[in-house]
């Protein structure tokens, strides 16, 4: 039986992380191929330290002969990025730093299966979602992104000046008869301006956002707060340690509350099943569970590279179901073309919507008007209890 009372942890970094600069880079760069050509080919990669930010993998578009004019973006496009998250300090500055540009052609023996609607990798997703959260997410994930997204608003509009971009948050929840009711621990380190400033000065700072946007009643006289617990937290960002793209697969899925199947996101175009068909498997997931069909549920896909169809579809819904695993097993594939090609098209994925998805989360956003998180909508509701 599934345990009902106990304490589960999850964590969240801003954008201003190290790693979290790396994938919205490359988030970026993959947006602007894109825009170009709905089908272009892209698995970019970055990292970054003190004063230096190197780009490589590899970019593909049909009209070849535009190709190296869009590498000549890239180094126009990662400054812009910088400057947007807000690093202007004298180590990594989006004025100065210095940008390395090592993206090259496809390998067209990486294109031919792909080419052909096949997978563009081997590999195995996973989707989830619970009906703990109205944005049928695991809370200590969802929250812990919500107290950095609060903050980053903040330091964004002036209201917070001494705030900077690099900031980690750590939520432990409370959990009785299955449902989260309580934080037992808060932990948030956040980059700030000034050294004399000590950890009370940032959680008289913080304190107030982290209340406001956890549920009423979570925090009680028994929670415990640690608020840049080291002290001084000046030196931020790539400056104070390295970064690289695709290293917070955990942060950017359920914070470990569900099972991960490896692949990162951030830098590969939708023909890269480990980020499209990771989007597919949470939109079967959310869906089963907005429909009513499971109060939990967890959706497994798997992919060969060059093929079209997936070798296999699991689900589990932990004993919550209304129906039969099996059944929704079936129920899904008969509502949703699982090939790579029929992901692409039933959640339009071809199109530049990817820079946003690089902090806070690729899960539990609220789909966008020019088709920005599509695979967070409920539409499969009707037919999945038709179905089924």
């Amino acid at each position: 039986m599934t345990r009902q009372n106990y304490v589960f942890t999850s964590e969240s970094v801003s954008e201003g992380h190290p790693d979290k600069v790396c994938d919205r880079i490359s988030d970026a760069i993959l947006d602007t191929f894109l825009a170009q050509e709905p089908n272009a080919r892209v698995a970019c990669e970055t990292f970054a330290t003190t004063n230096q930010i190197v780009v490589g993998g590899e970019v593909g578009l049909s009209d070849k002969s535009k190709l190296d004019e869009y590498l000549g973006k890239v180094d126009g496009i990662v400054r812009d990025c910088v400057r947007d998250i807000g690093y202007e300090q004298d180590k990594f500055h989006w004025n100065t730093v210095n940008v390395s540009n090592y993206l090259h052609a496809q390998s067209a023996h990486i294109s031919q299966g792909v080419d052909k609607d096949g997978a563009g990798d081997q590999g195995i997703m996973f989707g989830f979602a619970t009906d703990e959260t109205p944005e049928l997410m695991p809370a200590p994930i969802h929250y812990s992104h919500a107290i950095l997204r609060s903050l980053a608003q903040a330091r964004k509009s002036g209201a917070e000046p001494t705030l900077r971009p690099d900031a980690k948050s750590q939520l432990s929840v409370r959990y009785e008869n299955g449902k989260p009711v309580g934080v037992t621990s808060i932990v948030l380190s956040t980059q700030h301006a000034d050294e004399s400033q000590s950890s009370d000065d940032i959680r008289a700072i913080v304190e107030p956002y982290i209340r406001e946007a956890l549920p009423q009643g979570w925090i009680s006289e028994d929670t415990e707060w640690w608020v840049n617990p080291t002290g001084t937290f000046v030196i931020g960002g790539p400056d104070g340690d390295a970064g690289l793209t695709g290293r917070k697969i955990i942060v950017d899925t359920y914070g470990g509350a569900a099972p991960h199947g490896g692949g990162a996101f951030s830098g590969k175009d939708p023909t890269k099943v480990d980020r499209s068909a990771a989007y597919a498997a949470r939109y079967l997931a959310k869906n089963v569970v907005a429909a009513g069909l499971a109060k939990k549920c967890v959706i497994q896909l798997s992919y060969a590279i060059g093929v079209a169809k997936p070798l296999s579809i699991y689900a589990d819904t932990f004993g919550t179901g209304q129906a039969s695993d099996q059944e929704i097993e079936r129920a899904i594939t008969q509502c949703m073309d699982l090939t790579p090609l029929g992901i692409r098209t039933h959640l339009d994925l071809c199109r530049p919507i990817y820079a946003r998805t690089a902090a806070y989360g690729h899960f539990g956003r609220a789909p966008e008007d020019d088709g920005g998180f599509s695979w967070e909508k409920t539409d499969l509701i009707e037919a999945l209890k038709k179905t089924v």
